[in-house]
């Protein structure tokens, strides 16, 4: 949806409200108080109110926005900028562009759409065939931050940088032109590791793909027992020059996004580097979804129960 439609649709506050409240009927409304399923909505206090025991709930709660003192407005137009703009966009710029004068409020926010994004794709299993390998992506400590510097390991496993479990689901596709048969990445999953362990990494493939799936690695030892977790996994030698033609895909994604990182963010806190990559797989998964995204996204913060 392009900024100036955007505007057209949600010209104020009154509209976005009309809309979201609309989307949570739509989704349903559980009663915190004996888990009933049917409400009817006040308008004079603007609460929905459950048929079985009275118990009240406001628009907000139960969502990703409970408790934030922030316009409906500013929340909508952030989720927008945030699925429209391709590169993503830092949260400085979106204080700047929401004209608010705490950053920290517009942080925690864009935090807590991240959240929702990541917990919305946790959904969904990769299958069929998948690539699979680790990328390094290059953090701040925020144990260290600030204080005494300390000489820090080099290499793989460096306290410099994170390690990241990435998959990419293809499949196999004929070109019109030559009906030679290539490979088309589908879906993507990218999930941060405490260690590079074989126990982790199964932990995270068990999570993430289904049994059935076919897994395709280099022949990095912590795969060898991959063949617990999936149907069939494949392990070829890759030479460091060949990584790019063997695992195409993965190397692409960990590419773009580690681009993405540097040019919108320039650093980023180890501690939420996940939800980073959250926002980046959520947009990739959904490339092709056009102006239906920003109303997925809105569906997705209203699903996610927001916990302190």
């Amino acid at each position: 949806m392009k900024l100036i439609d955007f505007f057209k649709r949600y010209p104020d506050e009154q509209s976005c409200r009309d809309y979201f409240r609309e989307q949570r009927q739509k989704e349903g409304i559980i009663c915190r108080n004996c888990k009933g399923t049917s409400h009817c909505w006040m308008k004079t206090i603007e609460q929905f109110q459950c048929k079985e025991c009275r118990t009240r709930t406001t628009l907000r709660s139960g969502t990703v926005m409970e408790s934030s003192n922030l316009s409906f407005s500013d929340w909508f137009t952030a989720m927008h900028l945030m699925t429209s703009t391709k590169k993503g966009i830092s949260a400085k710029e979106m204080q700047r562009q929401l004209g608010r004068k705490r950053y920290e409020a517009v942080w925690y926010m864009m935090q807590k759409i991240r959240v929702a994004m990541g917990a919305r794709d946790e959904r969904y299993e990769l299958s069929g065939f998948t690539e699979m390998d680790e990328g390094f992506f290059k953090t701040v400590d925020s144990t260290t931050k600030g204080g005494k510097k300390k000489k820090l390991k080099r290499g793989r496993g460096s306290e410099k940088q994170s390690p990241v479990l990435v998959m990419a689901e293809t499949e196999k596709v004929k070109d019109p032109k030559n009906h030679r048969l290539s490979s088309r990445c589908k879906y993507f999953k990218m999930r941060v590791m405490p260690d590079l362990t074989y126990k982790t990494i199964n932990r995270i493939v068990k999570d993430s793909l289904s049994p059935e799936t076919k897994v395709k690695t280099d022949s990095y030892s912590s795969y060898n027992k991959l063949n617990e977790v999936v149907k069939k996994h494949v392990a070829k030698i890759v030479p460091s020059d060949q990584a790019g033609t063997e695992l195409p895909w993965v190397h692409i994604a960990i590419s773009n996004a580690k681009r993405n990182l540097l040019n919108n963010f320039h650093h980023v806190d180890d501690t939420y580097l996940q939800n980073y990559l959250d926002e980046f797989t959520y947009r990739l998964n959904r490339r092709y979804f056009g102006e239906k995204l920003f109303g997925r996204l809105l569906i997705a913060c209203i699903s996610y129960c927001w916990t302190f």
